[in-house]
C-alpha cells in the first residue's frame, strides 16, 4: 500500500481538537495532519482555569492535553498563535495569514468565547472575562486579601472563580439576576444547595438583581444594581456564558445556528467538514434534538468521534452530557439533560444538609438527569439510571434499595 496522501485539517486548538489530532494519530492514519491554534499554547484544558490552575495547585504542564513532545513524535503539524481567517468550501483550501493549506476532510473545533458586557467593557475599570490561561493568571494575580471581586453571574464560571477567591481571603459578591444561582440548570431544589454553600464560607449573593451600571477609573469601580445597592470593586469578573465562535464557518457558507450545525456523526452541511467541541449544535440520537454543550467531557467525545468518522466510521455521538464543579469542599458530577420541556418531580437520596447526596431529576418514569455531591462512588450507577429507558420511581425513591441495583442491566458510559 502506498503512503497516504491525504492532508486532515483542524481549525482550534482546544482539547476537541487535541483529541481529535490523537484519535487519528492512534487510529492509524498516516496523511498529512495539520492543526491551527489561535493560542500560544500547546493545546490545553480548560476547566483547570476556574479550579486548580486558578487556586495555584496545577502547573501549565499539568493542563496540557499531551506532553509538548507528542506533537513532533506523531508528526503533527501544530501551528501555533495561528487562528484560520478563512475558509474556501469549493476549493477545499483553510488559510491564515499567508498560508494555504488544502484539505481531504476538515475538522471545525473553534469553541466558543465569553459572553461580553458592554456597560462593563466601555467602564474602564478592573474588568475579567475567564477562557485563557492568561485570562487566568490575571485574575489570581489579583486575588489576595484586599481584593474586593464582583461576580456578575452566577453560573459555573462564576461560582468556580467566587469559590477560588475566598480561598485567597479575597470580598466576594456574586450579582445573580435569577432568584438561585444555577438555577436553569439544577432547578430550586438543588440550586439552594449553591446559595447556602457560598453564603456559608462568606459570600455576598445578591440574586434577583441586575447590573445597570459601572464606574470608576483603572484601578476600581462602582457597580451599580438595579435595586439601588452600590458595589465596590477591586476587580470585576462578567461571567454570563458564552457564545460559539462560527464566524469562520458562517462566512464560508456552513449553516450555523447557536453554534455550526451538524448531524449525529457531526457532519456539518459542507461536504468533508466536520464540527465539535463547543462550536458544534449537534444532533443528539437518543435525546432527539440538537443540543450544543460546553463542557471538557462534550469535547474530548466529540472530537474522537469526528475523528473516527473523517476516517470513514458511521459512529453516532450519542453520549450523554456530562460535567463536574469542585467548589470549596463540595465536589458534584452531573449527567444526562433535563431540556426546554423541564421535569416533573427530583428525587434526592442522602443528606442534602450534610452535603453527601444523589439526586435525579424525573419526567414521568423516564430519569433525564442525575449527580452526586461528594459521593462519586455513585457515579457509575447514576449513568446506568440515566441511560435506562425508564425506572421504577417507587424503588428510586426508596434509600433502603442501593443505587447498584437500580437499572443493572444498563450499558454504561465509560
Amino acid at each position: 500500500m502506498g503512503q497516504d496522501q491525504r492532508t486532515f485539517v483542524i481549525v482550534g486548538g482546544g482539547l476537541a481538537g487535541a483529541k481529535a489530532a490523537e484519535t487519528l494519530r492512534d487510529k492509524g492514519f498516516g496523511g498529512r495532519l495539520v492543526v491551527f491554534a489561535a493560542e500560544p499554547h500547546f493545546p490545553y484544558e480548560r476547566p483547570p482555569l476556574s479550579k486548580t490552575y486558578l487556586s495555584g495547585d496545577d502547573t501549565l504542564e499539568q493542563l496540557y492535553a499531551r506532553p509538548p513532545h507528542w506533537y513532533v513524535d506523531n508528526d503533527v503539524e501544530l501551528l501555533l498563535a495561528s487562528p484560520a481567517t478563512g475558509l474556501d468550501l469549493d476549493a477545499h483550501t483553510v488559510s491564515s495569514g499567508s498560508d494555504t493549506i488544502g484539505f481531504d476532510k476538515l475538522l471545525v473545533a473553534t469553541g466558543s468565547s465569553p459572553r461580553r458586557l458592554p456597560l462593563a467593557d466601555d467602564s474602564g475599570t478592573p474588568v475579567a472575562y475567564l477562557r485563557t490561561i492568561e485570562d487566568s493568571r490575571r485574575i489570581r494575580e489579583r486575588l489576595r486579601p484586599e481584593c474586593r471581586l464582583v461576580v456578575v453571574g452566577g453560573g459555573w464560571i462564576g461560582l468556580e472563580v467566587a469559590a477560588a477567591a475566598r480561598t485567597f481571603g479575597s470580598a466576594v459578591t456574586v450579582v445573580e439576576p435569577l432568584q438561585q444561582p444555577l438555577l436553569r440548570v439544577l432547578g430550586p431544589e438543588l440550586a439552594s444547595v449553591f446559595a447556602e454553600l457560598h453564603t456559608g464560607h462568606g459570600v455576598d449573593l445578591r440574586t434577583g438583581a441586575s447590573v445597570v451600571g459601572i464606574d470608576g477609573d483603572g484601578n476600581r469601580a462602582q457597580v451599580y444594581l438595579d435595586d439601588g445597592a452600590v458595589l465596590p470593586a477591586d476587580l470585576v469578573l462578567v461571567a454570563i456564558g458564552a457564545l460559539p465562535d462560527t464566524e469562520l464557518a458562517e462566512t464560508a457558507g456552513v449553516k450555523t445556528d447557536d453554534g455550526i450545525v451538524v448531524d449525529q456523526h457531526l457532519q456539518t452541511s459542507a461536504r468533508d467538514v466536520f464540527a465539535a467541541g463547543d462550536v458544534a449544535n449537534a444532533y443528539h440520537a437518543h435525546l432527539g434534538h440538537h443540543l450544543r454543550v460546553e463542557h471538557w467531557d462534550n469535547a474530548v467525545g466529540q472530537g474522537t468521534t469526528a475523528a473516527l468518522n473523517m476516517l470513514g466510521a458511521d459512529i453516532s455521538y450519542s453520549r450523554m452530557p456530562y460535567f463536574y464543579t469542585d467548589q470549596y469542599d463540595l465536589g458534584m458530577e452531573y449527567v444526562g439533560h433535563v431540556g426546554p420541556d423541564g421535569y416533573d418531580d427530583v428525587v434526592i437520596r442522602g443528606d442534602v444538609h450534610r452535603r453527601v447526596f444523589s439526586a435525579f431529576w424525573l419526567r414521568g418514569s423516564t430519569v433525564l438527569a442525575g449527580m452526586h455531591v461528594n459521593d462519586s462512588d455513585a457515579m457509575a450507577a447514576i449513568r446506568r439510571i440515566v441511560a435506562a429507558p425508564r425506572v421504577d420511581v417507587t424503588t428510586l425513591t426508596d434509600p433502603r434499595v442501593p443505587l447498584d441495583s437500580l437499572a443493572s442491566g444498563a450499558p454504561v458510559e465509560g
